[in-house]
């Protein structure tokens, strides 16, 4: 038995490893250029990207209904393969209506003073959600086929396709244009692998595909677009309203540096909690099934709590210090934001990863439950804060209220895995060691930067 632990624990850091290997090269090319971006474009050029993105991502996280992350949980391909034709359609469908919503809305939204600067670019949202919508579907495919080498390698695609694209529009000096079409090729670049590797393996499934299947395994997973529909609306709600609010009471430059800011604290998450997530959803479906829940969530908590909280907590000491010189004196504002965003993006690292425990446990009404409380918690903090301080704050409020927001998240997440607060707190307690000696390295870098400054 204890053999068989160990092969699987290895697994498992094997499948995580080459993931995070993809996802690492596609974080350093973004992040690794942003100091040229950054210089190429203004914060308020940053800022109707922003906006852009909030209105894409708003419609992208439910384009398939939510279909598409039940695509590893049939026992069998072909129920599977039906499922992911579901998940396909529902995305079409989206894609048109958004595409109706754009024709018809589009010249409303550019009465708003705020905004008229993104109208002319909205007819771009629709092939932006279209090709995210076909992306998700196929990841979660590769995922349900332990292809995780394919879904590296499209990270670097989109990676070099989109900053690839955005430094080549900024130097002809297209503007806010060049970043939202680096946002698109970014969704775009690894759907054509990802769709040639699943047709060229699995292209004897297709005639498994028919209507009466795909109905029949639409109404077995009709929970997730019932629950999931809502709950990861309110999520990312939570997420992109507040910016647009931001964006219609302030300058669009403080949108852009939220964007910046969250696009940097982005980076420990999507190298090591995205990765971990892809592997952790096959393993958490087995693990329930066997009784051993509990055993890989606390694991992977301690994992993620060695792995990432260290540098996040680094990069939120030394930013205020170094974003002016790193991106420019235009940007010393997005310094400040990531400190406050650090307990945000910590608490989310944590959670993020293992979020599918209430999907696997079957607790959708409890996760639509967290997402609303979420969504009304964010949106509230934005909308009343800055009436009580006449400075503003509203970014300041937005950066608390993350936090809270995933710390509770967080809780849920343990208890619904069965997981003992005691026997975690004792692996956080083990590992917050390296926490503190992140936060002892960023002391001593503080302490030479204000020396050679000086």
């Amino acid at each position: 038995m204890l053999i068989l632990k160990k092969l699987r624990e290895n697994s498992f850091a094997r499948q995580v490893s080459v993931l995070a290997s993809g996802t690492a090269v596609a974080h350093l090319l973004a992040i690794g250029t942003l100091p040229l971006i950054t210089r190429l474009y203004t914060p308020d050029e940053f800022g109707v990207l922003g906006v852009f993105v909030a209105l894409m991502s708003i419609v992208t996280v439910v384009a398939n209904w939510r279909y598409e992350i039940a695509v590893p949980l049939p026992d069998s391909d072909e129920r599977a393969a039906n499922l992911a034709a579901v998940a396909l359609v529902c995305g079409f469908f989206t894609t048109c209506i958004t595409l109706i919503a754009v024709c018809f809305f589009g010249s409303w939204l550019g009465t708003i003073k705020k905004f008229s600067g993104i109208t002319d670019f909205l007819f771009l949202l629709p092939l932006g959600i279209f090709f995210a919508a076909i992306y998700a579907v196929f990841q979660y495919w590769a995922t349900r086929r332990k292809e995780f080498s394919r879904i590296a390698r499209t990270r670097v695609e989109q990676a070099v396709g989109g900053v690839g694209s955005q430094l080549i529009a900024g130097y002809l000096g297209v503007g806010a244009l060049g970043l939202i079409i680096g946002q698109i090729i970014n969704s775009a670049a690894g759907v054509i692998g990802l769709v040639r590797r699943a047709y060229v393996k699995d292209r004897s499934l297709l005639d498994s595909v028919n209507l009466a299947e795909m109905k029949s395994v639409a109404r077995e997973y009709e929970r997730f677009p019932k629950f999931s529909v809502l709950e990861s609306l309110s999520n990312i709600s939570a997420v992109q309203i507040p910016l647009i609010l931001i964006g219609l009471v302030s300058e669009s430059a403080e949108v852009g540096y939220l964007m910046l800011g969250m696009r940097l604290m982005q980076a420990p998450v999507g190298l090591i909690g995205s990765s971990i997530s892809q592997v952790f959803f096959v393993r958490a479906v087995e693990a329930h099934k066997c009784g051993d829940l509990h055993i890989l969530l606390t694991s992977t908590l301690t994992t993620l709590l060695k792995s990432g909280v260290g540098p996040l907590v680094f990069a939120g000491i030394v930013s205020p210090f170094l974003c002016g010189v790193v991106f420019g004196d235009d940007w010393k504002r997005a310094g400040e934001l990531i400190a406050w965003m650090t307990p945000w993006f910590v608490f989310q690292f944590l959670s993020q990863p293992v979020s599918m425990v209430l999907h696997v446990t079957s607790n959708q009404r409890t996760a639509l439950i967290l997402q609303a409380f979420g969504l009304l918690l964010r949106v509230g903090s934005v909308l009343i804060f800055p009436f009580l301080i006449k400075e503003g704050g509203g970014s300041e409020a937005y950066a608390l209220s993350g936090a809270i927001f995933y710390l509770v998240y967080l809780l849920v997440i343990v208890r619904a895995g069965g997981v003992h607060f005691l026997d975690l707190g004792a692996g956080f307690f083990r590992s917050g060691r390296l926490v503190l000696a992140w936060c002892a390295v960023a002391g001593l870098f503080l302490g030479i930067f204000s020396f050679l400054s000086s």
